[in-house]
């Protein structure tokens, strides 16, 4: 709940957040935070299109494209899971967090700004 009450505060995704609250709270390795992160991801995306879908058209061809596409893309990394320690792959998902919220922060400060 906590999670959810923060992403809906910030406006973010809760991934970034899931993941460390997995690792700490659950104490599941890396990896499977991450996989069950997704999970958890995909069940909402599919409560929030099932919801969508009676109100909104949907563009089929872009929808199905872009499912194509991470399709590919869980293959992908099905495959280079083995190949990356949960290390690095920590180290990287820390990097790119900091690095995603220095350019939300970027973003609004800019944003602030421009209504001044």
């Amino acid at each position: 709940m906590l999670i959810g009450l923060l992403t809906g505060l910030v406006g973010a995704g809760g991934g970034f957040l899931i993941i460390p609250a997995l690792v700490w709270l659950t104490r599941l390795p890396f990896k499977t935070a991450v996989g069950t992160s997704l999970f958890i991801i995909a069940i909402n995306s599919l409560l929030g299109f099932l919801g969508d879908m009676l109100n909104y058209q949907i563009h089929w061809a872009f929808l199905l494209s872009l499912t194509s596409l991470a399709i590919v893309g869980i293959l992908v990394g099905n495959k280079l899971h083995k190949k990356v320690s949960a290390v690095r792959l920590r180290k990287a998902f820390g990097w790119l967090t900091l690095a995603m919220g220095i350019l939300m922060l970027l973003r609004e400060l800019s944003a602030s700004a421009d209504l001044i």
